[in-house]
């Protein structure tokens, strides 16, 4: 189903769901004067980069959730969520950056923020328990956002918005990456594989 901006409760307060920047771009693209049709074919070189980001553990996202073990310390472990700034607050640690790190760097820089004088030697696992959606909008049935799971290529997300109208262009696909300020076209004749936060834009065939 796709997924909604709601107002969510989060230490104590009510927080607005992170996707207003996602939301305009997709008002912006179903706008007449922002059709995509001007956007940069990617080289084999960006196609491949994005196979192997996609091979691994993708950066941690602001809006995401995570948890964070710290294994003896059933009082600092639990879920949180990384603010719209890209940080995440967690007790003793403080404030830290989290968004644009990997699981494993953030493990690393808690463990220092941890033995910083309160835990000898400790060790801790990051998982992301919600990623953020990827959006799609322009010739499917279902336009809108759905939740991200690994293993997610275009073409599934196309049959997870309900397939492609009549009108739908068969050959190529527009896509924006998280931290990139355009949208950029694929070739649909090999396999492309999403990320979380993707914006999809399946564009209309010329007649």
């Amino acid at each position: 189903m796709p997924i909604q901006c709601r107002p969510r409760r989060s230490d104590g307060s009510f927080r607005m769901q992170f996707c207003a920047a996602p939301i305009l771009l997709i008002l912006c693209l179903l706008a007449s004067g922002c059709s995509g049709t001007n956007a940069r074919p990617v080289t084999e070189a960006e196609r491949q980069a994005l196979e192997r980001t996609a091979a691994g553990s993708p950066l941690l996202q602001a809006g995401e959730k995570i948890r964070v073990t710290v294994y003896g310390e059933p009082s600092l472990s639990g879920d949180y969520q990384i603010d719209p700034s890209g940080f995440v607050s967690l007790p003793l640690a403080g404030t830290i950056k989290a968004a644009g790190l990997s699981q494993q760097q953030l493990e690393q820089d808690l463990a220092l923020k941890f033995s910083s004088g309160y835990l000898k030697n400790p060790k801790i696992t990051v998982s992301v328990t919600e990623f953020r959606p990827f959006y799609i909008v322009g010739e499917v049935e279902k336009p809108g956002a759905y939740p991200f799971t690994g293993g997610l290529t275009v073409l599934s997300a196309i049959a997870i918005a309900g397939g492609t109208t009549y009108r739908a262009n068969q050959s190529n696909v527009l896509i924006q990456h998280p931290g990139e300020n355009s949208m950029r076209t694929y070739d649909l004749s090999a396999p492309i594989p999403i990320l979380p936060g993707d914006i999809i834009q399946i564009p209309r065939r010329y007649i």
